[in-house]
């Protein structure tokens, strides 16, 4: 038997490969973009209705989200709550029905609220485990028979730097975006297989609604319309994570590596909690 044998340069050129396809002519391209009336959500969708993509827009705020399509020519207004059963799913088939399919949907809804550990109960807890958590997994089971049945098409969920490692005043939200760093490697190891693409964005600090709650000073702070820069640039190129901004992101990326001691200690002499 004759072994083909690949050139070095190929082999190299095929480890260091995008782990999505890029996405970089957004013409006609389906987008849905759920968690869309504010902030990160908002600023995607002016972006992308900039560079020609057909935009299916859905959030909980009727008004904010009217507000919004009202400025964006040919959008379809789907306004939804992730946290009702089914909610995601009756979108998802109206959408197909409208467009034929879905070519991305972005799922950014999410909630926030400062908790420390004694403040714990349900009334704090059920909203943003229900919202960040089961409501993208729903949100992406309401997109895959028809991303399955086509062969493609790409999801991308919005996270958050805080599921790097524990830290104060999140101790609920952050556990849910942690579950969502581990939800989207497993679903990118079994999607992309079957040309789905799976996108994982990280933020760090953005000026947005939930983060105006903080009371403490937000290091690398941009705005939301930076962060949808950021994210489109991160869909060019096809990444699996796409994290911003770096200054601060590969900072925290750095303190992964710590052990438990020292990250303990550091973390309680930055925070002073």
């Amino acid at each position: 038997m004759i072994q083909r044998l690949v050139p070095v340069r190929d082999r190299e050129s095929r480890s260091f490969s995008s782990l999505n396809r890029p996405i970089r002519d957004w013409q006609d391209k389906r987008v849905w973009i759920v968690g869309a009336s504010t902030g990160i959500g908002a600023a995607l969708a002016r972006e992308l209705h900039v560079a020609g993509a057909r935009l299916a827009l859905s959030a909980r705020n009727r008004d904010r989200l009217a507000d919004l399509s009202a400025g964006l020519s040919e959008t379809l207004c789907l306004p939804l709550d992730v946290t009702e059963s089914g909610s995601l799913e009756q979108a998802g088939k109206r959408i197909v029905e409208a467009w034929d399919g879905i070519d991305l949907v972005v799922l950014n809804a999410g909630t926030y609220s400062a908790v420390r550990a004694w403040e714990l109960d349900s009334d704090t807890t059920r909203p943003t485990v229900e919202t960040n958590l089961l409501g993208v997994i729903d949100g992406v089971g309401a997109v895959l028979p028809a991303m399955l049945a086509r062969g493609s098409g790409a999801i991308a969920v919005v996270g958050s730097v805080a599921g790097y490692r524990g830290l104060p005043n999140a101790i609920v939200y952050g556990a849910t975006k942690s579950a969502l760093i581990n939800f989207c490697e497993t679903l990118y190891l079994d999607l992309r297989p079957k040309g789905i693409d799976v996108f994982l964005v990280s933020p760090g600090f953005v000026d947005t609604p939930l983060t105006a709650q903080n009371r403490f000073s937000m290091p690398a702070l941009i705005s939301a319309d930076e962060a949808a820069r950021r994210m489109v640039a991160g869909f060019a190129k096809g990444c699996f994570e796409i994290h911003f901004p770096k200054r601060f992101t590969v900072g925290l990326k750095l303190l992964e590596l710590l052990p438990y001691r020292l990250y303990f200690a550091l973390v309680r002499r930055l925070t002073g909690l």
